[in-house]
């Protein structure tokens, strides 16, 4: 198929090609740049009349088992294993079909994500590329230890890792401090030391896994970055005094020194907090900061968690734009390119270039002027297949 006549953004540079206007989908399902004249044969061809075509797009933090419209946390695990297949199924296609084509699973009880990554890869469900974690390491009675994930030491840690590891995970996610959603959690508390840290990133590496670690407090933010943690998820900078009030400059710049990517996980509800001028000042001040020493961003959402859906990552990053003071250009790089290379899948996806997989996203209007063009796609391509078709 050679879909001609677009406006092509490559997912790396800081506008539209000036050279290609035409993308061919290759039998394989991976993608070649071109010329609406290059014409090979009687192939099939669309002509889409000068719309723009992007990566798809990555949301580096979901979880596919939750309910968005659950609020207690204890229930998912109760509703029989079908039913939840199927609700995670159905998530799953509404993520693809809303341009999400690819997406990081970072915790659930019984790797039924697991079962969803390899019937989406296997052709028999619709869905993004998933990358799951499993059963999120944490302390006893620590933050979502209902995942069964609960090590007292650095020994049950291991034990811990190597579960996942004989299911067939694609990395290690850590709690480093605790939550909002497990009772009796407090999201300012590290909840392991630096040392058992140590011991999991080293562990996790040395089976060739990378690690998120799940960070709201400043001392469990430490001890992940020290350990060498892959991504920092939320970074929500908690101490005693509340939430963001405790950044710490020099631990951001040990962040960007150690090549550590944060995931912030902004969803579209954080837009009920942007007519709030203080807030949104606060905001801007701290990821400009950030930015500024040499942090690196990616987009996340926490899709699953209350109220967050699966599908918003379109919604949420015209709000991630605004809460970040991020350019257009930015804030689409961290949700494809910067978030492909964050994952270790760049030499898969995340950019429209020669070889990788076509992953695709077709708008009716140009997403570097307004990110609200998003949420409106004309077709979605995942693998070289049309799963939204105009």
């Amino acid at each position: 198929m050679l879909l001609r006549n677009v406006t092509l953004w490559d997912g790396c540079g800081s506008d539209y090609s000036s050279d290609y206007d035409a993308i061919r989908i290759l039998p394989e399902g991976t993608l070649q740049c071109t010329t609406s004249d290059d014409r090979i044969g009687n192939e099939p061809t669309k002509d889409l009349a000068g719309a723009y075509v992007i990566p798809g797009l990555i949301d580096a933090h979901i979880h596919l088992c939750l309910d968005p419209e659950e609020s207690d946390p204890f229930a998912h695990g109760k509703v029989p294993e079908a039913i939840q297949l199927e609700a995670m199924a159905l998530r799953a296609k509404k993520m693809v079909e809303a341009g999400i084509t690819a997406a990081r699973d970072l915790g659930g009880g019984q790797w039924l994500e697991l079962k969803i990554r390899d019937a989406i890869l296997a052709g028999e469900i619709p869905g993004p590329r998933l990358i799951c974690a499993g059963q999120p390491i944490t302390s006893p009675g620590g933050h979502c230890h209902f995942w069964g994930g609960e090590a007292e030491d650095t020994a049950a840690a291991m034990t811990v890792i190597a579960r996942q590891a004989e299911a067939g995970v694609d990395l290690i996610k850590v709690m480093a401090t605790g939550g909002n959603i497990t009772p009796g959690s407090k999201p300012m508390d590290a909840q392991f030391d630096g040392a058992v840290m140590q011991s999991i990133v080293n562990e996790a590496n040395r089976l060739g896994y990378s690690v998120a670690a799940h960070c709201h407090g400043t001392d469990g933010i430490r001890h992940a970055a020290d350990a060498g943690v892959t991504t920092i998820e939320h970074c929500s900078w908690v101490g005693p005094n509340g939430w963001g009030k405790h950044f710490d400059l020099e631990l951001a710049k040990d962040i960007a020194e150690a090549g550590i990517w944060i995931s912030p996980t902004v969803n579209a509800g954080w837009g009920r907090h942007l007519s709030n001028t203080n807030y949104l000042a606060a905001m801007n001040t701290r990821y400009q900061t950030m930015k500024s020493s040499g942090c690196q961003f990616i987009a996340s959402t926490d899709a699953g968690i209350p109220n967050v859906f699966h599908e918003d990552l379109p919604k949420a990053l015209a709000v991630y734009q605004a809460v970040a003071a991020f350019s257009n250009v930015e804030t689409l790089r961290s949700a494809t390119s910067d978030c492909a290379l964050a994952l270790g899948i760049e030499s898969v996806t995340g950019s429209v270039v020669n070889g990788l997989s076509a992953d695709l996203m077709i708008l009716p209007e140009s997403p570097l002027s307004d990110l609200r063009a998003l949420q409106k796609p004309l077709e979605i391509y995942a693998r070289g297949a049309a799963v939204l078709s105009s």
